[in-house]
This record gives structure tokens, C-alpha cells and sequence, in this order.
């Protein structure tokens, strides 16, 4: 892929970020999210690839735009790549007014993102000095324990993420058990995945079930970032065992960064809609100017792009409709 191709694709997260940001704690998740979803899909328009979205808003009868196996850009035949999106992780965070809402993307050479269904995923994850060192069917101890091992930290030291949720409360239980420290996230795990991969962010591993959808969104991260990450698919009826099957995904496999994201070609690139740990929020200033603040990551390069950019909105009006 062309590694020109990052700083388009961060303009189309921050078309994203900017139009969501003016939904900040209005209460109304489903208008920040459309007003992302149609950024987003704006931007996408002027970007010269051949893209196929793998992970997205939903099928094409349930979402306008951005749904699973629609083909955006402006080539056809020509750079041939795999979209994953999430127009907002954490579309209750910009709805209430909390931390670490995002826009995001990853984009990957034609089959090499795994097809994800819209269902729940068992994951962890850490960053990279304790890459290998995790394993979904070991207990949330033996990992914290060979992490802290990696880390030169004690386990009391361990700060595990985990979503706030009721399924988690056995995992929580264990946690405390062994004395390691515990940090609920309301909502959005793609970013607190990033975060392990972050030493001043405080987070040291993440634990938990969340959606399949943006355990390969967040893959992709780790993967440019050298951290580690698995899952495993999690059914919960049984029209989404046959949607599994549709897919041909296996519900019994690991799948680990490798088998979500193939290959070692990836570019990714998340704009903070709400502040968090590693990324600022969208904030609007006089004179209708606002600034986002990105993060782009490509592979085979390795590079990592912070990107604090000053928005003139009078001059594109089409990122903040």
C-alpha cells in the first residue's frame, strides 16, 4: 500500500471526530453516530483506493452507508484493500459527555482483515514487552502473573482494563484476588487496547468480552505498535451461530493477531472524539476553528504519527454538516 495513503486516511477519522464532537453529552448517541457515519463516508469518497468494507455500520439493508461489503473510493482495480470502521467507539461516551470516545479505521491489503461477525468476542491483550506472554485459555491470574514477570513489576502493580459490565464480575473477583489493580471502563476497547501499548497510560493488559468488530480493529493497532492481542468468537443465540457459519468462522479457535490481521501491510489511524489517556478530544475554539488530535500507525514501518491539526471549518464546511 501506499504510505501516502495514512495521512488521507487520517483526514477521513478527523471528519469523523469533528462532526460527532458537536453531539458531545447531548444525550443522543444515534445522531453522533450518523453525523460521524456520513463524515466518514464524505471523506472516504476522495480517497484513491479500491476498498472493501469488511467491518462496518451493519449489513446493506440495515445501514445507509458504510455497510459490510460496500465498495468505496475512487479506483477500481487499483489498490485493492479491506476496510474495517468505527465511525465512534464509544458512542454512550459522546452521548454523556465521557472520556475516550474515537473515530477509527484500518486499512489492510485485500483479504487480509478477518470478516468479523457482529457478535461478541472473548479477547486480551497487552503491549509489547509482554508480547507472547498471554493466552486466552489460561486464567486472568497466570496471565496477570506472566505479565507482571515481563514487565519487571510486581502483580500489585498490574493495572488490568475491563469493561464494566455484570459477565465480567467473576474475571473482577479473580483480579482482586491476587491483589491486581482494576481499571472499569464504561465503554469503547479499541482505545484501551492501544493503551497497553502506552507505558504512561497506566494500562498493563486487557481482559474481557466486547465486541468481535473491533477486537480486529484493535488487532490491527497492536499489531503496528508490536503488542499482542487474541479472541476468541462468542455466540450468544443461535442466529448468530448461523451468521458464524455464514462466515465460516471457526468458534472454537484462538484466533491471535495474525489470523485477525494478516500479512504485514496495515494502516490505522484513530482521532480522539472525547479527551482520554493518549489522544485529546475535538475542541471548537472562536472564529469556527476547532482541533483534533490523531494518531496514525502504518506497518511495515512501524511509524506512529501523533497529529495535532487546526481545523478553519468556514473552509470545509462538509466536516461539520
Amino acid at each position: 500500500m501506499d504510505r501516502n495513503l495514512a495521512l488521507n486516511l487520517a483526514r477521513v477519522t478527523e471528519a469523523a471526530a469533528l462532526s460527532a464532537g458537536k453531539w458531545l453529552g447531548r444525550g443522543d448517541k444515534n445522531a453522533a453516530d450518523k453525523a460521524a457515519v456520513d463524515a466518514m463516508r464524505r471523506m472516504f469518497d476522495t480517497v484513491e483506493i479500491d476498498g472493501t468494507v469488511v467491518i462496518g455500520e451493519g449489513e446493506i439493508d440495515e445501514a445507509p452507508m458504510l455497510y459490510i461489503g460496500e465498495n468505496i473510493g475512487t479506483k477500481t482495480g487499483e489498490n485493492e484493500v479491506d476496510i474495517a470502521v468505527d465511525p465512534i467507539d464509544g458512542t454512550n461516551s459522546i452521548a454523556h459527555g465521557m472520556a475516550n470516545s474515537i473515530a477509527v479505521l484500518a486499512v489492510a491489503p485485500k483479504g487480509c482483515l478477518l470478516h468479523a461477525p457482529d457478535i461478541y468476542m472473548d479477547k486480551i491483550a497487552c503491549g509489547p514487552k509482554a508480547k507472547g506472554c498471554i493466552n486466552l485459555d489460561d486464567s486472568p491470574s497466570d496471565n496477570i502473573k506472566r505479565v507482571a514477570k515481563a514487565l519487571d513489576k510486581n502483580v500489585e502493580d498490574i493495572t488490568v482494563a475491563i469493561l464494566d459490565r455484570p459477565r465480567h464480575e467473576d474475571i473482577i473477583d479473580e483480579i482482586r484476588s491476587i491483589g491486581a489493580r482494576i481499571k472499569k471502563i464504561s465503554d469503547g476497547d479499541i482505545v484501551t487496547a492501544i493503551e497497553t501499548c502506552y507505558e504512561d497510560s497506566g494500562i498493563d493488559l486487557v481482559i474481557g468480552r466486547g465486541g468481535a468488530p473491533e477486537g480486529v480493529i484493535a488487532a490491527a493497532a497492536l499489531k503496528c505498535l508490536g503488542g499482542d492481542f487474541q479472541g476468541r468468537l462468542h455466540p450468544t443465540d443461535d442466529k448468530q451461530i448461523e451468521r458464524c457459519k455464514n462466515l465460516n468462522s471457526n468458534l472454537d479457535k484462538i484466533y491471535n493477531i495474525d489470523d485477525l490481521v494478516k500479512g504485514n501491510e496495515v494502516i490505522f489511524s484513530v482521532t480522539g472524539i472525547t479527551s482520554g489517556e493518549i489522544l485529546d478530544g475535538v475542541k471548537y475554539y472562536g472564529k469556527n476553528k476547532a482541533t483534533t488530535e490523531s494518531l496514525v500507525l502504518r506497518l511495515p514501518s512501524g511509524t506512529q504519527r501523533f497529529i495535532k491539526s487546526v481545523h478553519a471549518l468556514d473552509l470545509k464546511p462538509d466536516y461539520a454538516k
